[in-house]
């Protein structure tokens, strides 16, 4: 009974506990495959969906529907932000005033996640410049009230400013027939072109599937449409698709578009800047929209591309894969003109860019956010009418839980308001 057979019952112990241990183990193993393998039979298949488009509609679509879970396939002719589209160029305006309230509300949501975004990409998708509304008496004055009450009603930070008030916040404005104006100090631009690249680039670092193609529907036949057609060849089948597809949306759906979507051709100009005068660039400038006879607006020096100015007015139809898309010499001067006139800093400054885009109208200037009357399995996207892209991931959010059957539609977007 020496020090050797205490070393081997104790062996002999060890041993016996080792193999009951490995017997626990290998139970426990067995016991957790068939409850993981039952629960993977009884999990519903995850549903494959094709989004096409990668704008601001349908980068945000695909993006919220993959993080529902769903097999999601992302689909554009040029890629995101590319220059014929909507969503393209360097800067879009946020903002929160409306005259209806589903689009505070959305601006809002949207403005959140454009937040939330910026931050855990790393990137200034969303500036807070803050946007000043000028109004005339009579132009613009009723929608001020009506934005006005909205604002108040969801909580939004406003400031109702007199005209004198604005001659010593803005000295640089001539404030010329203007009787007041709106300030939101929450509201501000955004970077389009590299939030709608920023959209799909973590649609793909996420698990999404991203292709460069154009896009020909399918076949419909009962209610339901077959695999789209790919420009290479390919076929393309999902569950669902949802086309969100901006100004090409009346060509690929003639039948259902042709009388609701129309697509005008829009000017917009970038002036330089006096050398070293910061009065009109952020921070000492809001982001401006003017109501006058006409709709004018701007936004100051992003991104250094100089003092950008539009005119909101509804210019004539515009093809948007074939258009020349030279601006006008009728549009600068006008443009140039204006600018000489409301802000005196800027009389004679050059026009350093200009770009041509589009929008993409309804009738009433509401979304379009729809299946399509004819396949249960279609869902369009669409008819932004100038406003749309700060919506983007708000819009995204409601349409991805509506293909997945988590929200109702809403009448306001449905296609039934224009054949009713």
């Amino acid at each position: 009974g020496g020090p050797d057979h205490r070393f081997r019952a104790r062996h002999r112990a060890s041993d016996t506990s080792a193999a009951r241990m490995k017997r626990r183990t290998f139970i426990g193993s067995l016991l957790a495959t068939s409850i993981t393998g039952l629960a993977q039979a009884r999990k519903p298949d995850r549903p494959r969906i094709a989004v096409v488009g990668a704008g601001a509609f349908g980068g945000w679509t695909a993006l919220h529907l993959l993080r529902s879970g769903a097999r999601v396939t992302l689909v554009d002719a040029w890629g995101p932000g590319h220059s014929r589209a909507s969503s393209g160029g360097e800067t879009r305006v946020i903002r929160f005033a409306y005259r209806s309230r589903i689009y505070v509300d959305m601006a809002r949501r949207s403005a959140a996640l454009w937040r939330k975004a910026s931050e855990s990409w790393s990137q200034p998708l969303f500036t807070p410049s803050g946007v000043l509304f000028l109004y005339q008496k009579g132009p613009g004055s009723a929608f001020i009230e009506d934005a006005r009450a909205h604002l108040a009603d969801a909580g939004i930070d406003q400031e109702r400013l007199s005209a004198d008030q604005l001659g010593i916040r803005y000295p640089q404005i001539d404030l010329d027939n203007i009787a007041g104006g709106l300030y939101e100090p929450g509201a501000g631009y955004l970077l389009a072109r590299r939030a709608c690249q920023a959209v799909v680039e973590a649609f793909v670092r996420e698990g999404g599937e991203y292709r460069v193609a154009a896009v020909r529907p399918g076949s419909v036949n009962g209610q339901t449409m077959t695999a789209i057609r790919l420009s290479n060849g390919d076929r393309l089948a999902a569950d669902q698709y949802v086309f969100a597809c901006g100004p090409w949306l009346g060509a690929l759906f003639p039948d259902v578009l042709s009388d609701v979507l129309t697509v005008s051709r829009q000017e917009v100009f970038y002036f330089g800047l006096p050398e070293g005068d910061r009065r009109y660039a952020a921070p000492d400038l809001p982001v401006w929209a003017d109501f006058g006879e006409r709709l004018w607006y701007g936004i100051p020096g992003a991104e250094r591309r100089g003092f950008k100015i539009a005119d909101d007015t509804r210019g004539p139809p515009l093809d948007p894969t074939n258009a020349d898309r030279t601006a006008s010499r009728a549009g600068a001067a006008a443009a140039m003109a204006y600018v000489a006139r409301r802000f005196p800093g800027m009389r004679g400054a050059p026009l350093i860019e200009a770009r041509v885009c589009q929008y993409t109208n309804t009738r009433d200037g509401d979304f379009i956010v729809d299946r399509h009357p004819a396949a249960d399995n279609v869902w369009i996207a669409g008819g932004g009418s100038g406003h749309g892209f700060k919506h983007g991931p708000a819009l995204g959010e409601m349409l991805a839980e509506q293909v997945l059957g988590l929200r109702d539609r809403k009448p306001v977007f449905g296609l039934g308001r224009f054949h009713g």
